[in-house]
């Protein structure tokens, strides 16, 4: 007979401590990476010699990963359990890491591509496996409590991504394209080298820590491990009725879209308008990211008093008139605007999450799948984005492509604002 969680010995219950800080730290690793894609797409850009769209495939080869490996991850964690899936996914990230390695002494933009796609992923394996595994890691009653501090640490590793890990990439110095064209060739191949030399260190140390989590991981022993199996037969039928779910899944490829544009073009938006320095961007960026983690805190404590739907509304209106401040005036008063962006835009990947999927029953597991794989809105969007800034010559306008997919986002609000009011009125 296993003991109960609340029950069990003082060894058990350090052993079950020890499984969640292995478990929380991935939430952490994997938010490095996402977060170190707005100072790549500016480095490469300017290395590789690339257009604004060209650039924007560094977001797409990392969030399309999460669309064609999400099913495959998901067989793996059934067949053989969490701890081997997450195992996988870490020496996957890792190989993607090193990679960067060749990629850099290659100078090739296509292999830094394939590098981002297989260190995502490896990413994906670890949300597709983490999420759930840390709820039945300790007493069932607190496995709200348990994800939801283990999802703060995105918010952490974000900012130091931002704000720490991006000084290895973007220098202080970078040249002018007048400058450059002040070069001899031989000193214009050693800057370019020197650029391509900045991306390695960073990504073979992440590489390393991977690999260090992943011994780690090899070696603790995980008294729950296997995920409950779930009927799936009937499933996809029964959901394909389900009008919320669907709703839930388009609002969710919007809002990613949405997130992953601002966040991504911010440091190209922030040295062409605003006339800031990229490597004093990346300080904004990281206060960017640090609104988004305090905006997830404050928001949850305003929940207690507003209803998800409400508050999804009321902020996704809000971050339409900051997108509109942004596009219509610029300059450096837009850095503001975007901190708040960031803030108002926090609450909405999980209310949206959690909107859709709520009173689905034993459907629930498919339609969080579902739900996941809309992330490839993250892959869509910012090439449309980039294309427009080449098309029109000024990324100010380009962020129109965001302001346009938060309008799904207060719809969506507006819906489930009016569904709850129908059931308080039929109760």
């Amino acid at each position: 007979m296993e003991l109960n969680p609340v029950n069990a010995s003082p060894l058990k219950q350090n052993k079950n401590s020890y499984g969640n800080i292995l478990v929380i730290s991935l939430f952490f690793l994997w938010a490095i990476t996402a977060n170190l894609l707005p100072v790549l797409i500016p480095h490469l850009k300017k290395a590789c010699r690339l257009t604004v769209l060209e650039s924007s495939f560094i977001d797409s080869a990392y969030w399309i990963a999460y669309f064609a490996v999400a099913i495959p991850a998901g067989l793996v964690m059934k067949r053989f359990g969490y701890q081997k899936a997450i195992i996988t996914g870490l020496l996957l990230a890792a190989t993607g890491s090193f990679l960067f390695y060749p990629a850099a002494e290659s100078r090739s933009f296509a292999f830094f591509l394939f590098a981002l796609f297989v260190m995502a992923s490896g990413m994906t394996f670890l949300e597709t496996s983490a999420n759930p595994f840390m709820t039945i890691l300790g007493d069932p009653s607190t496995a709200v409590r348990r994800l939801n501090f283990a999802q703060a640490f995105n918010g952490l590793g974000a900012f130091i991504a931002s704000m720490f890990l991006s000084k290895f990439i973007i220098a202080k110095n970078i040249k002018s394209q007048q400058e450059l064209d002040l070069l001899s060739p031989a000193a214009m191949d050693n800057y370019y080298s020197l650029l391509f030399h900045r991306v390695k260190l960073p990504y073979i140390l992440i590489g390393m820590v991977l690999v260090l989590v992943a011994l780690l991981f090899m070696f603790t022993r995980f008294s729950n491990n296997k995920p409950v199996r779930q009927k799936t037969d009937h499933q996809v039928r029964n959901l394909s009725d389900r009008t919320q779910l669907k709703w839930g899944i388009v609002t969710q490829f919007f809002y990613v879209g949405a997130q992953v544009c601002i966040s991504s073009f911010f440091i190209l938006y922030a040295t062409s308008v605003a006339g800031i320095t990229a490597y004093d961007a990346t300080n904004y960026l990281g206060l960017l990211l640090l609104g988004f983690m305090l905006g997830r805190y404050f928001g949850s404590i305003l929940m207690k008093y507003i209803r998800p739907a409400r508050l999804l509304f009321i902020y996704g209106t809000i971050n339409i008139f900051l997108m509109s401040f942004i596009i219509c005036i610029g300059g450096k008063a837009s850095i503001p605007a975007f901190i708040a962006l960031e803030f108002f835009m926090s609450i909405m990947y999980p209310t949206i999450f959690s909107l859709a999927i709520r009173n689905l029953g034993e459907y629930t597991p498919t339609a969080s799948s579902y739900l996941v794989m809309s992330i490839i809105g993250g892959a869509i969007f910012p090439p449309l984005l980039g294309y427009l800034s080449d098309l029109t010559g000024s990324i100010q306008l380009a962020y129109i492509v965001p302001l346009i997919c938060f309008i799904p986002v207060v719809y969506f609000g507006w819906r489930q604002i009016h569904k709850d009011l129908n059931t308080q009125t039929n109760l």
